[in-house]
């Protein structure tokens, strides 16, 4: 049992607060983390639409910023001595004092910018830090310290989405296909467009497609060898070998492919090679000298 990376109990980076615990949760808290203060009431529709968007926001922000709500109506005290005039009205707090904020329901892209930047002056958290401990571990190829780690930071935050494309990514470097679609398949439904859910998919639907390819692939070389034209045996070849970890080979096979017939299956080369692109992340160096050798090939 590995020892514990982020601390004990689950921390809920979002709460409600009352008048009497203003102080203690918000400007003693905020010496400690960044604390965003999301000023509401039950009557107003545009706070029910900037609630949830915030809320998603800040979990994102894996423990670099709180946030907590007040209702207005319920405490009014607070609002009156910030002269709050018009609700939501969102502030920011760090060491103690309001530093930033807004009024309205701005859109989702400009609530992601307030919040990353409130997170950039909060420094690393420890979730941050355990992510990206995680994700160099699976990155390095040991998936059982990955996987440890990943599911730490569920049991401490169950909706972190990184940490759950993370812990598929585990559970398909080991094997355990059944158990990475059972976890991705419970992600939220507006988590599910995250670029890395839909990274994992793909690496599981690579996964699944090579296990039932490797297990064929010298009958896939002897028909290659029998009839280079073969472009169904190359591409389940391709599949078997990038599932088998021999990536460069796999992605030489599909470039073959397309060079030999762009448009084949509907140009299913180029599209099996952006999966693959997904998959690895397009800062990988393999990623990026694939893709330059797929583009020579387009514009030749």
């Amino acid at each position: 049992m590995p020892e514990p990376l982020i601390g004990g109990a689950a921390a809920t980076p979002v709460k409600d607060v009352t008048t009497a615990s203003f102080m203690a949760e918000v400007v003693d808290g905020s010496f400690e983390t960044p604390v965003i203060v999301d000023f509401w009431a039950p009557w107003c529709g545009p706070c029910r639409q900037l609630g949830p968007i915030l809320e998603k926001t800040v979990r994102a922000a894996n423990g670099a910023v709180r946030m907590v709500k007040l209702n207005i109506d319920e405490n009014p005290e607070i609002a009156q001595q910030m002269r709050i005039q018009s609700i939501p009205a969102v502030y920011a707090f760090k060491d103690g004092r309001p530093i930033d904020g807004f009024v309205g329901a701005l859109p989702e892209s400009q609530v992601k910018q307030f919040v990353q930047r409130l997170a950039g002056q909060g420094g690393s958290s420890p979730v941050a830090e355990a992510l990206a401990m995680a994700k160099e571990a699976l990155q390095n190829g040991d998936h059982r310290s990955a996987g440890a780690v990943f599911s730490q930071i569920l049991q401490r935050d169950p909706e972190n989405v990184e940490a759950q494309a993370g812990l598929a990514r585990a559970l398909i470097a080991g094997g355990d296909l059944a158990k990475a679609r059972q976890l991705l398949d419970r992600v939220a439904k507006e988590d599910a467009g995250h670029g890395e859910i839909t990274a994992a998919r793909a690496a599981l639907d690579l996964a699944e497609q090579a296990k039932t390819a490797m297990a064929g692939a010298s009958k896939l070389r002897a028909r290659l060898a029998a009839d280079p034209d073969d472009h169904a045996a190359r591409l389940e070849l391709a599949t078997a070998l990038f599932g088998g970890g021999d990536r460069e080979a796999a992605i030489d096979e599909l470039l073959t492919l397309y060079k030999r017939d762009r448009e084949w299956n509907e140009q299913a080369a180029r599209k099996q090679l952006l999966k693959f692109f997904e998959v690895m992340g397009g800062s990988d160096p393999l990623t990026i000298s694939a893709r330059r050798r797929l583009s020579a090939l387009m514009f030749s």
